[in-house]
């Protein structure tokens, strides 16, 4: 087994692009070394970070958050179940939170949309004289009124 792996079988082992590669490269999530020709080698436990990246931006985690984690565990090693262990903690509460806005989602769509009403003058979702505009940007009653108890439409 090679101790390095190219650019191209870490593309097809990982499944991430060749280009994104260079990318997370560039930004500093991996590391490679240069042969002689001038060729990326990678070692084999980049294909870790590349797991862990791959998660972490489907927990909606922005490279540079993904960074600062990764720049926790070991560069010059690969890091241990420990290592990865105290990691993937610190992700629950992001983790549990998310799970909770699928849910709240989840009910929405059931008790909202799947009420059937189509009313615009009296679903719960209406948002008159734009009074959750004062809240924040973004769908404010969506995310805020899915949790709580509602009337039906």
């Amino acid at each position: 087994m090679e101790a390095t792996l190219t650019i191209n079988q870490v593309s097809r082992r990982s499944g991430v692009a060749s280009s994104a590669l260079r990318y997370y490269e560039e930004r500093g999530l991996i590391t490679a070394e240069r042969a002689g020709s001038g060729h990326r080698r990678f070692p084999r436990f980049v294909l870790r970070r590349l797991a862990f990246i791959t998660f972490a931006q489907k927990l909606g985690m922005k490279l540079d958050e993904i960074r600062t984690e990764l720049d926790k565990l070991p560069t010059d090693h690969v890091p241990t179940g420990d290592d990865w262990k105290a990691l993937s903690g610190r992700w629950t509460g992001r983790v549990d939170e998310q799970i909770a806005q699928l849910q709240r989602l989840r009910d929405g769509l059931t008790e909202c949309i799947g009420c059937g009403c189509l009313s615009l003058k009296t679903c719960k979702m209406l948002n008159p004289s734009d009074e959750l505009g004062q809240k924040g940007p973004g769908p404010r009653g969506w995310v805020e009124n899915l949790g709580s108890s509602r009337e039906s439409c």
